[in-house]
């Protein structure tokens, strides 16, 4: 860590919040330095760190939404860890969710690759997520969103694996408008726990050669979004996450939509998108989500 940082750490504490990795914060003389997320090298998780990486940087290099900045990847034949900027928490002012709706729309529309996927696989939280292209977006979300999920959760899901995979032979037809709404890096996590209200950074500001866009304006206290599992594919699906598991507040939904209005057909394919985030639940915590996944394929038309 010092290494990393340049210079002393005069003490670390560990903080909650996570529930896949050990998370430490760093001090230094100052005070607060960085956030440190940790696992011994034979944890599974050790494995996400550097996927993290990457989609940090790719979101960071957007220059519209705010991320930890990453200070080092560190790595010892006991442990693998990913030390971060340290964002001090703090309530969202008014105006900071729709703020964060807008950044996300702007994140959306801002080019991207023109095919469905990432140039390596990653994670959903400790899950393998394949980001290989498929030929067609319907394609990608069947073979390496939804089939993966439903094998890995077989024994979980019982007869509704069958009313998955019955659904997922219908993709062109439910997702159909997806391919012409063009596509979009996505944060590919959206959840509440991945948005970290911190004091405002302010606009065009330098830090160790990282850049904020002079253009970005940010509310006070802004949102800066963590823990991504970043990909390329329909914007719709960062939304269809958001909804989930207590949603955003209706400011965020008024900002993306005044910035970029959805296209037709969006509540069609929602529920198919959420199937996915779904799956996953049944696979890191068990039955209780197969309520969810009925429901939504209920809503979905499976």
């Amino acid at each position: 860590m010092e290494d990393a940082l340049g210079g002393a750490v005069s003490g670390y504490r560990a903080v909650s919040g996570g529930c896949i990795a050990n998370a430490l914060r760093v001090d230094d003389a100052g005070g607060p330095r960085a956030f440190l997320k940790w696992s011994p090298a034979d944890d599974p998780a050790s494995a996400t760190f550097r996927a993290e990486r990457e989609g940090l940087a790719a979101l960071a290099e957007a220059g519209v939404v705010r991320v930890p900045r990453v200070l080092g990847l560190l790595e010892t034949p006991a442990a693998t860890g990913l030390l971060l900027e340290w964002l001090d928490p703090a309530a969202p002012a008014p105006g900071a969710w729709r703020a964060l709706g807008s950044r996300l729309a702007r994140l959306h529309r801002a080019p991207a690759a023109a095919e469905a996927g990432w140039p390596a696989d990653n994670y959903i939280g400790p899950l393998p997520q394949a980001n290989a292209p498929a030929g067609s977006w319907a394609g990608f979300w069947r073979s390496r969103r939804l089939l993966p999920q439903v094998e890995r959760a077989a024994g979980t899901l019982g007869s509704l694996a069958a009313r998955v995979d019955a659904l997922a032979d219908r993709l062109p037809e439910l997702l159909e408008g997806a391919e012409e709404d063009g596509l979009s890096l996505l944060h590919g996590d959206l959840w509440s726990g991945n948005v970290h209200f911190t004091p405002a950074a302010l606009a065009g500001r330098s830090e160790d050669g990282d850049r904020v866009a002079a253009d970005v304006q940010f509310a006070d206290p802004e949102a800066a979004l963590i823990d991504p599992s970043v990909y390329v594919g329909h914007r719709e699906v960062d939304l269809a996450m958001a909804t989930l598991f207590g949603g955003f507040p209706r400011p965020f939904d008024q900002g993306y939509r005044a910035e970029w209005p959805l296209a037709g057909g969006w509540a069609r394919r929602r529920p198919v998108y959420q199937l996915y985030y779904l799956l996953v639940h049944v696979n890191l915590f068990g039955a209780s989500y197969l309520q969810g996944v009925a429901r939504a394929l209920e809503r979905a038309g499976g």
